[in-house]
């Protein structure tokens, strides 16, 4: 049955709290944050002075410079830092979710205690980035952490965690897959437990084996649920990792952890450059919203519904 408003206003008069709340924190930020691009900051921070696409091209400026060795190699920091937050994303959304079904798949499984399982794993995912930044912080500091006091019982060394180029990235995006695990594994989990068993009874007397069964009935079955998860997990890999980072590592040893989220920060707060970090959010935003449609144009076709 279709509602039906005897007075022609009343719908807008319902709909205006929520259109405020859009109006004054989604679109002004949005069109002020454009606008701002646009504009080179004083020192002060205060001080704009109009110069139209100068801060985009600053930023996609490439910089390719020849070596002495002849090889050819990118200086401009804004391209390594989208390189770099590629690579974190891509690690992320990978790592999680193939590890959240993975999780899922066992804690699927008809054991004693199974839901309190599944509760203490959903857990983490209630705790904030920040904190979980402090807890892998302590976890892993070089002197008290107790990782490195049972590394150091195991294998006699007690590794850089958070002053290694290469380890302190590894270690953020193990606490950011971790932090989305209970997030990937609710929805997982509802999916496995919604899957058609008379399919995997049917292909278990047929002589399917455990493989065979998932790559053609559990995960195809499973699809839609990891289309939704790529794209959440995508922005979440962008965007979310900020607390993390800012706690555990800041911009890491030799800018190995300064992805595009941080080095906005950087510039808005620490150089107090507001048109560069204005830029670098439209920048970030088109990124993203462009990987998002053509994940939609491309992987979307791949999903099956109603398996």
């Amino acid at each position: 049955m279709q509602a039906v408003f005897h007075n022609r206003w009343l719908p807008f008069v319902l709909l205006l709290p929520t259109l405020v709340v859009l109006v004054l924190f989604l679109y002004y930020p949005i069109i002020s944050t454009f606008e701002l691009s646009f504009f080179r900051a004083a020192p002060n921070g205060i001080d704009l002075t109009f110069v139209g696409l100068a801060n985009y091209q600053r930023l996609l400026d490439p910089q390719i410079q020849q070596t002495e060795a002849g090889t050819f190699v990118v200086r401009n920091a804004y391209v390594l830092v989208v390189g770099r937050s590629l690579l974190f994303s891509g690690a992320i959304v990978i790592g999680g979710l193939s590890a959240s079904l993975g999780v899922a798949m066992l804690a699927n499984q008809n054991l004693r205690g199974g839901r309190i399982y599944r509760t203490l794993l959903i857990w983490p995912y209630a705790i904030s980035p920040a904190i979980i930044g402090v807890i892998f912080l302590f976890m892993f500091n070089p002197v008290v952490g107790v990782i490195n006091y049972a590394w150091n019982g195991i294998f006699g060394t007690r590794p850089l965690w958070l002053g290694d180029p290469i380890l302190t990235p590894l270690l953020i995006v193990i606490a950011s897959i971790w932090k989305n695990l209970g997030y990937n594994v609710i929805f997982y989990l509802s999916g496995l437990q919604n899957i058609n068993t008379d399919l995997l009874e049917a292909a278990s007397i047929d002589g399917a084996n455990a493989w065979v069964r998932f790559r053609r009935i559990i995960f195809p079955s499973l699809s839609p649920i990891t289309f939704f998860l790529l794209i959440t997990n995508l922005t979440y890999s962008f965007f979310d990792v900020f607390g993390t980072i800012d706690i555990l590592s800041g911009p890491g040893p030799a800018n190995s952890t300064s992805v595009l989220i941080y080095n906005l920060y950087r510039d808005l707060q620490i150089n107090h450059n507001t048109g560069m970090a204005a830029t670098q959010s439209v920048m970030l935003f088109v990124l993203v919203a462009g990987i998002t449609v053509l994940q939609f144009r491309t992987t979307e076709r791949r999903v099956t519904y109603n398996a």
